[in-house]
């Protein structure tokens, strides 16, 4: 017990342990914000596809509070509750599941690249999620700061330490044989 004791309260120095990794992910092709965009309307396209068959099940409407009431405040905040809970999981899930791809992200070519380990894991995938709540806040700034930083980072990529950067492999020049080109 008195040795974890020392060990807690002895004097440390910081250690750089991102710097290999800045080193490795160094040079990487950052994805641009329009490809970016897309795969985040992509994305929540599919949430909302995902949402349509149980948004039915648990219709708002039948709700017995009173517009305005404290009850009905509650109920409300509730669903906004589920919604952001759906939301995280299906980019929590998608993201790791999809070792850094989400559909949307897929499509687009773009892939999340943690900046501390060599897959982005399940509790950077958590971060990111959120994050984007984040970047929505002030009228939408967080992702406006994707054109600020140096490295093209939005507020939830900073949040998750994380990049996006551009995985699609360009179309390979095609040349005919002795530079003909009717071969």
């Amino acid at each position: 017990m008195l040795k974890n004791l020392k060990r807690l309260t002895e004097k440390r120095s910081f250690r750089a342990h991102e710097t290999h990794r800045m080193d490795e992910l160094d040079g990487l092709p950052l994805a641009s914000f329009r490809r970016r965009s897309w795969a985040l309307l992509i994305d929540f396209l599919i949430v909302a596809i995902l949402r349509a068959p149980f948004g039915f099940l648990r219709h708002h409407g039948s709700d017995e509070a009173v517009a305005g009431t404290f009850g009905w405040f509650m109920m409300e905040a509730g669903h906004k509750i589920e919604e952001l809970a759906e939301s995280v999981l299906y980019f929590g899930v998608a993201l790791k599941l999809g070792k850094g791809q989400t559909p949307g992200k897929y499509l687009m070519g773009i892939r999340v690249m943690s900046l501390t380990h060599k897959e982005v894991g399940w509790w950077q995938s958590i971060e990111r999620a959120l994050g984007y709540g984040a970047s929505l806040l002030e009228g939408g700034f967080g992702f406006v700061q994707y054109y600020i930083n140096r490295n093209r980072q939005c507020v939830h990529d900073r949040i998750a330490e994380t990049i996006v950067v551009y995985v699609r492999k360009p179309l390979a020049r095609w040349s005919s044989p002795a530079g003909d080109p009717e071969a």
